[in-house]
């Protein structure tokens, strides 16, 4: 089975129903069928095809939430092709890298942002790609495919500071769509409001491809923005929502009734990516009238473990084991295994070695398993900083200050904030006194905005170990709380 085979029951028994709705450029919304869907994904896939793109080849994309980011991966699950979806936030640093590593056959993005992929052996604008498609046949397109044929390369940073790329089959996403839909209750009477990016595995696997396969309505949305989400909740009534959590922090800003009448058409509320406050759960309650489900995955494995839809949602928890998810507990560290876990990191044999154990893929991170089989996250076993739902590596970010002229060493470390759960913090030394404005925006040139550093501390040393390694511990406990 491909992944495909999972939406084509959507595709030809609701044809006639709408798809999806995507913001138009009047501030309306342009609606779609499963119908018209089907019809996009056939004309975007024989566009592809025409530019010589055949199974196996790599195609990347880096564009916003759009019906033309649907068209292009629905395209790629057709032709079995495999989907690179870049960050659109980031800069040409690190799309260099991810181009260079990942050698598409062919590179799309918005035309303003060509100049960003000129590392692309071929790249072309979605405008001029769309005009493409809209020219070619609509007739079905299916390539004959095995489910451990690789889908999507998704990268996700190394405490290195470089992208690795975790290769994931059909049978991945389909585990993964097959679990969320019997665990979370999705079907076909709901309506889901996506926020969440697509070029992300959050909302690419547990949205987007959730919504398909259960044939619901889905409003998508450029980005969750507070000022409009009001209006989006209360016009479209959704019952389904995913978000992260400092979305979640930032709907406590709506009034009392507003998120009443919210909550009442609402069926249910998840949040990943990043651990939930368990005082943000509870007010959350209190205002919205629901327990917010909280689940635990990774972009190598998609879904892991999840509180439960019926029952008790746990606290500080993320849960029981998805079905077909085994899990343990060695030396704190949480190893995993099960058909959603992805088969090792593109040409990079020697860190998929060191990221499985006998089949068991090492997560990372640190975690404890309650008697009756809760289980709960204990950190992180590398200096991983999620903000925002982001991941932000400090190596990464450390070696463009080192590139900088007086800087002579760095160290960045997460510190708390309110609204983003984490935020970057710099600690320098340098050779002359501190100019946290030019290196803010030196650091702006090179990476996405989320890793940026949202204050930078001047040291006279960097403390040490006996080894000569650097102490993050001793520089994160004094980290600026909520830096700007």
């Amino acid at each position: 089975m491909q992944l495909g085979d999972l939406f084509d029951p959507s595709f030809r028994a609701r044809r006639d129903q709408v798809a999806l709705e995507v913001d138009d450029p009047h501030g309306g919304a342009e609606t779609l069928t499963f119908g018209g869907l089907d019809a996009r994904a056939n004309r975007m896939a024989r566009a592809l095809a025409a530019r010589g793109v055949v199974r196996g080849d790599r195609v990347a994309l880096q564009l916003g939430n759009s019906m033309e980011f649907v068209d292009v991966f629905l395209a790629c699950v057709r032709l079995g092709a495999i989907f690179v979806p870049i960050n659109v936030l980031y800069r040409e640093r690190e799309v260099a890298h991810i181009l260079g590593d990942a050698e598409p056959r062919l590179t799309v993005t918005s035309e303003e942002h060509l100049a960003l992929v000129s590392g692309s052996r071929a790249s072309i604008g979605i405008e001029a790609l769309a005009a493409e498609a809209a020219a070619a046949s609509d007739e079905p397109v299916r390539v004959p495919l095995d489910g451990d044929d690789p889908l999507a390369i998704v990268y996700t940073s190394g405490t290195t500071g470089r992208s690795k790329g975790a290769l994931l089959s059909h049978n991945n996403f389909a585990a993964n769509t097959v679990n969320l839909l019997t665990c979370w209750r999705i079907t076909s009477d709901d309506r889901y409001l996506a926020v969440l990016p697509l070029f992300h595995v959050h909302g690419l696997a547990n949205g987007l491809c959730c919504a398909l396969a259960a044939g619901c309505r889905t409003r998508l949305a450029p980005r969750f923005e507070l000022d409009r989400a009001p209006a989006l909740f209360e016009t479209f009534r959704p019952t389904l929502f995913f978000g992260v959590p400092t979305i979640y922090v930032r709907l406590l800003e709506f009034p009392p009734a507003v998120a009443g009448r919210i909550g009442a058409h609402m069926r249910l509320f998840v949040s990943g990516s990043a651990p939930l406050p368990a005082h943000v759960l509870e007010a959350f309650r209190e205002r919205f009238g629901h327990t917010i489900l909280e689940r635990y995955g990774m972009s190598e494995t998609l879904m892991l473990i999840s509180n439960p839809y019926e029952g008790e949602r746990r606290p500080g928890t993320v849960g029981l084991p998805l079905p077909g998810v085994s899990a343990r507990i060695e030396r704190g560290e949480l190893l995993v295994r099960g058909s959603n876990v992805f088969s090792g990191y593109w040409r990079n044999p020697e860190a998929t070695a060191a990221a499985f154990t006998e089949g068991w893929f090492h997560t990372g991170d640190l975690a404890e398993r309650s008697e009756d089989g809760w289980y709960t996250l204990r950190g992180r076993a590398t200096d991983l900083i999620i903000s925002g739902g982001f991941n932000v590596y400090p190596r990464e970010v450390e070696e463009v200050l080192l590139e900088l002229p007086g800087v002579r060493e760095a160290a960045v470390v997460g510190a708390p904030d309110e609204r983003r759960g984490e935020v970057p913090v710099a600690y320098v030394v340098t050779d002359a006194p501190l100019d946290a404005e030019a290196l803010r925006a030196a650091c702006g040139r090179a990476l996405a905005s989320f890793k940026v550093p949202r204050a930078f501390v001047r040291m006279d040393a960097l403390p040490r170990n006996a080894l000569g390694k650097v102490q993050k511990h001793l520089l994160g406990k004094d980290a600026p709380a909520g830096a700007p």
